[in-house]
């Protein structure tokens, strides 16, 4: 197995978390919180979602799918379009509400196909190339994009928690 063919694997893994996490939940139960500054299961495959579409379209060169693809609107949530949810407070974690699990893993499953098409086309040379040269050392290719999905499964590792207290 390949770099390219372990890049896809760890974001097919992710995608099967998420759809996991939140398939079956009602409104309520996405927007649950164990506690009054915890993360909802909405907020964080949101914000985890919207962490992969940031930064692999960044690193891509494409337009993120949140706005190329029309769901900031789908979604109507009162942040400015480029808003990933980091530094969120626990109010703006509260905004984060969704109509049904079907528009959290609909917008994933897009940012996933836009993930595994660019990654694709990358080879392992292109994994050392240097992405970001604002960090001490410089970010390359291949570290950002482990950095996202580690992000990304701590995340959905999150979510699954919360649905696991919820369902008990």
């Amino acid at each position: 197995m390949g770099s390219v063919e372990l890049l896809k694997d760890g974001f097919g893994r992710i995608q099967e978390e998420v759809h996991a996490a939140v398939t079956g939940l009602n409104p309520d139960q996405l927007a649950h919180r164990v506690d009054k500054d915890a993360n909802s299961i909405a907020w964080l495959v949101w914000h985890l979602t919207r962490v992969q579409d940031d930064h692999v379209a960044g690193v891509a060169g494409l337009d993120q799918v949140w706005t190329a693809g029309g769901w900031a609107d789908r979604f109507g949530l009162p942040f400015p379009a480029g808003d990933i949810g980091y530094g969120h407070s626990s109010s703006d974690v509260a905004k984060v509400r969704v109509a049904s699990p079907r528009l959290l893993t609909d917008y994933h499953d897009a940012v996933y196909e836009q993930t595994v098409d660019y990654v694709g086309g990358i080879s392992d040379a292109d994994l050392d190339v240097v992405v970001d040269e604002a960090w001490d050392p410089p970010v390359t290719l291949g570290v950002r994009l482990i950095s996202v999905m580690d992000d990304d499964m701590q995340h959905a590792g999150q979510a699954a928690f919360v649905r696991g207290i919820l369902l008990r």
